[in-house]
């Protein structure tokens, strides 16, 4: 088990009871983990003014890569504090739900720039599209949660929009993930449910 605490700039390990320190931020606060296939640690982090924002590599306790900026060095994530959740794709992508950028922003496992995704324009809903939670499944499709338009937008692994998944009663849709059955499993915000849904057809 792996946690980050806010409060004291680090990421925690919990193992056999007890409770490690496995990495301290200086001037950066720690917020969403995943751990990759190949067993390193993907961190959001954000910077103590929040003014920035980035994605951090590590494997145990040492830093192998950062990614915030493109090749035209612009910032690739929102510089705030918000919540960015992260998930790492079968291709080894590097997937971000960026809520405050209202954006999905994917880059390869080399930190460029693949694509960004801002909502499906073809299919329009009531509130401007706002990711919260995100996974992937067996086929390499992007799972995110929409949760003001109470729906799941599914990307294939280019960003492209496949279909919306809005006819499970879905209500704040916050956090997400798929289970190796392709079963995807979603939090709802306010009433704080689990449903379980199967997607696939």
């Amino acid at each position: 088990l792996l946690y980050s605490d806010w409060s004291t700039r680090s990421v925690y390990k919990v193992k056999n009871g007890q409770i490690v320190e496995l990495i301290r931020l200086q001037g950066w606060t720690p917020n969403q983990l995943c751990v990759t296939s190949t067993g390193d640690l993907l961190a959001t982090m954000f910077s103590v003014d929040f003014t920035q924002s980035k994605v951090v590599r590590y494997s145990g306790s040492s830093e192998k890569q950062t990614i915030q900026f493109d090749d035209d060095g612009k910032p690739l994530y929102s510089g705030n504090h918000n919540t960015k959740y992260i998930t790492e794709n079968r291709n080894h992508d590097v997937c971000v739900a960026d809520y405050k950028a209202g954006a999905v922003v994917v880059v390869n496992q080399d930190g460029k720039l693949r694509w960004r995704y801002t909502g499906n324009p073809q299919i329009t809903k009531n509130e401007p599209f706002k990711p919260f939670g995100i996974t992937t499944d067996s086929q390499s499709r992007i799972l995110t949660s929409d949760c003001g338009n109470h729906c799941i937008h599914i990307l294939d692994q280019n960003g492209q929009f496949l279909r919306y998944i809005d006819n499970c009663d879905l209500e704040d849709p916050f956090d997400l993930c798929v289970d190796n059955n392709d079963n995807l499993f979603v939090c709802e915000f306010n009433k704080g449910y689990v449903k379980k849904i199967k997607y696939l057809k």
